[in-house]
This record gives C-alpha cells, sequence and structure tokens, in this order.
C-alpha cells in the first residue's frame, strides 16, 4: 500500500484576507484547474466553506473520460487552514491540507496532499508515468494562474517591508 506526498509552497503579495476569500471559496476551484480536466462543480458549492461540507464535480483526468469526485471538507480554522478529503473518486485515498500563513510582503500558501492510488500495484506502476506528472502539472498550473491573478511574489520587495520594520522597531 504505497501512499504518495505532494508538496507545493506559493507566495502571494496579497492580504491574508484576501487568499483566504479566494482559496476558501469552493467556487474558485475552477478558475484554477486547467480547462482540459473538464471541472465543473455539480452541487456544493453554494455556500463558505464549512467542516462537513460536501462538494461534487465532475472532472474529465485522462482520454476524455467524466468521473464524478465527491469530497468534504473536514476541517476549517479561519485564515489558517482548511482540509478536503475526497469521500468517492478516482482515489483510493485524497487527504488535502491547504495552509495560510501571512508572511513580510503577503502570503505563504502550502498545499500537502497525500494521496493512494487504486488498483494495487498496477496503479503503482502508472504513478510515475501519468498520475504523478499529472498532478504536478496542475499544481504548476494553478501556481501560474495565481500569479495571473494575483501577481509575482517579490521577494526584495518583502525584505525592504521587514528591514523597514525592524528600523521602526
Amino acid at each position: 500500500m504505497k501512499i504518495y506526498t505532494l508538496k507545493s509552497v506559493q507566495k502571494l503579495p496579497v492580504s491574508l484576507e484576501e487568499a483566504w476569500d479566494f482559496l476558501s471559496s469552493p467556487g474558485n476551484l475552477k478558475t484554477i484547474t486547467p480547462d482540459y480536466m473538464g471541472f465543473n462543480i455539480l452541487s456544493g458549492a453554494d455556500r463558505p466553506m464549512y467542516p462537513g461540507q460536501i462538494i461534487q464535480y465532475l472532472v474529465t483526468p485522462v482520454a476524455g473520460i467524466k468521473t464524478k469526485w465527491v469530497t468534504e471538507i473536514t476541517h476549517v480554522k479561519d485564515k489558517e487552514y482548511f482540509v478536503d478529503e475526497q469521500r468517492f473518486g478516482p482515489y483510493a485515498l485524497w487527504h488535502h491540507k491547504h495552509f495560510l500563513k501571512e508572511i513580510p510582503g503577503g502570503v505563504e500558501m502550502e498545499d500537502i496532499v497525500d494521496y493512494k492510488l487504486p488498483f494495487g500495484i498496477l496503479g503503482q506502476m502508472v504513478h510515475p508515468i501519468l498520475v504523478g506528472p499529472k498532478l504536478k502539472e496542475i499544481f504548476e498550473y494553478r501556481h501560474q494562474k495565481l500569479v495571473e491573478l494575483f501577481g509575482e511574489f517579490d521577494e526584495n520587495k518583502a525584505k525592504n517591508a521587514t528591514l523597514k520594520q525592524d528600523i521602526l522597531n
């Protein structure tokens, strides 16, 4: 039983409130998902995120095959983190933790996805040639889309803001 982990960290030049408002709104997931995934929310995204929320999607991950995906928002701590877990869908396990923290010049967003593929050894054989690269591609797309929406994080600007704050203190 092989469990894989995908970790992604991105800095955004926005306030914690702006990042949280966008990222914790289930309806915005379509915006940061590649079009070829055919991602459509069927139900459950009509309210702000809350623990116990069930969201149903239709996705087309491979070869035009439509798949229903049902996730539950299991944990939410306002402006800090939320967790979604697959209840029905293409994975044997999907546990996705989203963390946000304020940093000088913006927000650091960290995603940790623990997942397991179905079909035992066959799933493990397919992982390095199909599933792993596809997930990385999806997260790279999301990274780029967030840059388009919010701008590129400027490390030098953030350092200067920290220096100015240190001088004032």
